[in-house]
């Protein structure tokens, strides 16, 4: 495709086909001011306010919307433009209200700015002005329509982007408006409350209820770190007043998977940090009832019943279970806190739906099944959700779904129900559950039968014969037979599938609850390896987890066979890598899954749990059996930020910090390593979970030189192979450099920074993203999947 060349004031530039003046002016740096202009949206051109002058046009054009021409001369801010937009805002203000004093917007408003820019102080058009009331009913948005200038953006996102469809243009002419259908609440309609609405509005019409009178926009500080709920990884401002309160919370367009963009609970789930039923002191429980104490005293009374325990007992009586919200620094030390007592009893939550056997986080992580780049999905020519209903598990990649379908990406689905309607699935196969194995491989049997196999697949016969072995006899017709779905759709999808040139395959925690789970994710490997996954950019399978740490925790070694890395435990030199570096000797019998510590609990093996932030009761399928494994316990401690319902049952109880309030790392669901940094101080005598089990292991008699935070990344990099070369210097770097492509170009450039104090480590801002795993090879996969016979 052909380049134009224009001049926009006395600038020469080069675009692409297709390209607008307003594209164009960007490039070189040329502002022109915008109301409607959105760049995820259909070219709208409604507000008139980005008009130039174009050379030989008999009229002015709107940048945002009239395409770039070959040797075009623009001109941006001659007198003809400068009067026009005055009178543009002039008419704009002549139904807006003018209560800019009071207007939580004021400081953070373009018609406010513009007005500004182009000497308009109020409107000399004169007539009827809108009247509408008010809407400050709904809990999280505030709705003053009097402000609203119709730029359309909002209902752009809601239709289009989020799929909720809550909000469109009513009335006509005068009486025009945007509101909901027949006028019903916010609340009363399909809106999902993801504040997208809110960040996108130029003006005061909307605004976030929590705000309201909580400081100016000069007054409030924007910290950047990770949302704290799923495994997306959505990079997260937290706006912070100068009481130390988040007052709300917004993203970066240009930083993060997300790109702008947070659903309900990271726009809004933040007010937690702050909850007046915060922990806030150490407690131990007297006669039932909890009663604050210091901290030396609750570290001492810790230190002495575990160590009680361990001689009682032994080791193996310990159990400890990790939280996949934490961050990895804090989930290493944890496990290496346990295992230097001599336990491999730990594991973490985000595990339970799919730890169904011992090979499980090998088969999934290890093996290299996780090879997707969800940043890429808008470059995936179709796409696979296979039990993953992802408007309700990890809405903001369903509005980057959804960007794709808009732009040709094919979707389809398998699984036991169909996915909500804002999902863009053009094709659902629903079958019964535990059945969509069967349903995935009659999709490779199609694919195979009509010779459709793309990249390496079609030249490995050793892995082209394990694949046809087992889909034998799957033909369409027999699938149709045993799930139900139409052989008619299967060959569609297949074909569809199989014809996409960067193929992706998304599939979340469900496969195991009501799929067939492993087997599942067996068959998946195996369409991947006949569809071309194999070194596609923007195609491979990805492992859609629950929690924001999930794979965190699983790598760091929050499992009960594998120390950090995957490196298993069960093998010395594994054990004797760890066991120098920690100055310990490391338990050489795999330890507990947490399913079988509670068993274990309930039979008396295990006599002492040490629960890090997490709430196994509210977790669990049998939440009784949970707490009957608790009471069974001699002893039992839990650090959290709120008394949970596990909590009720502990001994002794550990405030901690919220993920507003500490420095670490955390791993997406593909692998990419991002820094959150603290925006708020401690709330009273809490500390962050990486300072009480430091101080722990202190009172347990374990000789740790934990200074930092850093400190403790910088030995997890030492000592797990996927983390060489990374530092938090190194994470930054990445943020500064985002062109830098490979850790040893990073690397190659660290002897400037390497001489600075650790103290000036601690301001370093939220890393940019950065890639944990490597592409697997799908072969690999295969062959791994074999070995451990699952």
């Amino acid at each position: 495709m052909s380049a134009i060349n224009l001049t926009i004031d006395g600038q020469q530039v080069e675009v692409e086909q297709g390209s607008t003046i307003l594209d164009a002016a960007q490039k070189v740096g040329v502002e022109i001011p915008t109301f409607c202009h959105d760049p995820e949206l259909a070219r709208l051109g409604a507000c008139r306010i980005c008009v130039v002058e174009v050379e030989k046009a008999r009229a002015l054009v709107a940048a945002c919307s009239a395409p770039a021409g070959p040797d075009m001369v623009v001109h941006t801010d001659t007198d003809r433009v400068r009067k026009a937009r005055n009178i543009i805002l002039r008419l704009i203000l002549a139904n807006h209200s003018l209560e800019c004093i009071t207007c939580e917007k004021n400081g953070d408003c373009k018609l406010q700015d513009y007005c500004y820019q182009y000497g308009v102080e109020s409107s000399d058009f004169v007539g009827a002005v809108k009247e509408v009331p008010l809407d400050d009913t709904n809990p999280f948005i505030v709705r003053d329509m009097n402000k609203c200038i119709l730029c359309g953006r909002c209902v752009g996102r809601c239709q289009n982007i989020v799929g909720a469809g809550a909000i469109d243009f009513i009335n006509r002419g005068f009486t025009s408006n945007v509101g909901t259908a027949f006028g019903d609440p916010l609340e009363d309609s399909s809106c999902v409350f993801c504040g997208v609405c809110v960040d996108v509005c130029p003006v005061g019409a909307l605004s976030a209820k929590a705000r309201l009178g909580k400081g100016r926009a000069w007054e409030v500080e924007q910290v950047e770190t990770v949302c704290p709920y799923c495994a997306t990884g959505c990079k997260v401002d937290l706006h912070v007043n100068e009481d130390d309160e988040i007052v709300d919370a917004s993203a970066d367009e240009e930083v993060g998977i997300n790109q702008g963009k947070l659903c309900a609970r990271g726009r809004f789930g933040w007010d937690f940090t702050r909850h007046e039923h915060r922990i806030t002191k150490p407690m131990v429980k007297e006669d039932g009832v909890y009663v604050e104490i210091e901290w030396e005293e609750a570290l001492e009374m810790v230190a002495e019943r575990i160590q009680e325990v361990e001689s009682n007992f032994g080791a193996e009586a310990i159990g400890g279970l990790a939280s996949s919200r934490v961050t990895n620094e804090e989930i290493y030390l944890f496990q290496k806190l346990l295992r230097s007592l001599g336990s491999n009893n730990i594991d973490h939550l985000g595990r339970y739906r799919y730890s169904t056997s011992p090979q499980t986080s090998s088969v999934l992580f290890k093996s290299g099944v996780m090879t997707g780049d969800l940043q890429k999905i808008n470059e995936a020519d179709a796409v696979l959700l296979v039990n993953a209903d992802i408007s309700q598990s990890h809405p903001v990649l369903n509005y980057q779904l959804r960007s794709a379908a808009s732009n040709g990406t094919r979707v389809f689905s398998v699984g036991v129900e169909e996915p909500d309607v804002s999902v863009p699935a053009e094709r659902c196969l629903v079958s019964e559950v535990g059945k969509d194995q069967a349903v995935l491989n009659g999709i490779i049997n199609v694919i195979l039968e009509e010779n459709l196999i793309n990249g390496d697949a079609a030249n490995d016969k050793a892995t082209l014969e394990e694949i046809k072995k087992a889909v034998d006899g799957f033909t369409p017709k027999y699938v149709e037979d045993v799930t139900g779905v139409p052989a008619t759709d299967i060959k569609e999808v297949a074909r569809g599938y199989a014809n996409a040139e960067q193929p992706m395959i998304l599939f979340n925690t469900d496969t195991f609850r009501i799929g067939a789970g492993l087997k599942s994710v067996k068959a998946m490997l195996g369409l991947a390896a006949v569809a071309g996954m194999k070194g596609v950019p923007a195609g491979g399978v990805s492992f859609l987890q629950d929690y924001n740490n999930s794979l965190g925790a699983t790598i760091l070694g929050a499992v009960p066979n594998y120390l950090p890395n995957f490196q298993d435990v069960s093998e010395q030199s594994a054990r004797d890598k760890f066991g120098k570096a920690w100055e310990t000797e490391i338990n050489a019998q795999p330890g507990l899954s947490l399913k079988q510590m509670i068993e274990e609990a309930k039979d008396g093996n295990i006599q002492c749990m040490y629960i890090m932030g997490e709430d196994p009761i509210s977790g669990s399928e049998d939440p009784e059996g949970v707490k009957d494994a608790l009471e069974n316990l001699d002893f039992l401690v839990v650090q959290d930020i709120f008394l949970s319902e596990t909590a009720r049952y502990a001994d002794i109880v550990l405030p901690s910090a919220a993920f507003a309030e500490k420095l670490g790392t955390y791993i997406n669901q593909e692998g990419r390593v991002q820094l959150g940094t603290p925006a708020l101080d401690l709330p009273g005598d809490a500390m962050t979970d990486f300072e009480i089990v430091a101080h722990l292991a202190f009172y347990l008699g374990l000789d740790w030189p934990v200074l930092f935070v850093g400190d403790v990344f910088g030995e997890i990099a030492s000592l797990a192979p996927a983390f060489e070369g990374m530092s938090y210097v190194s994470l930054d770097k990445i943020k500064q450099d985002p062109s830098a492509d490979s850790w040893q170009a990073i690397l190659n450039d660290l002897d400037e920074l390497a001489g600075q104090d650790e103290p000036q480590m601690e301001t370093v801002e939220a890393a940019d993203l950065t890639y944990l795993h490597a592409k697997g090879s799908m072969t690999s996969c295969l062959a791994e999947m074999k070995k451990q016979q699952v």
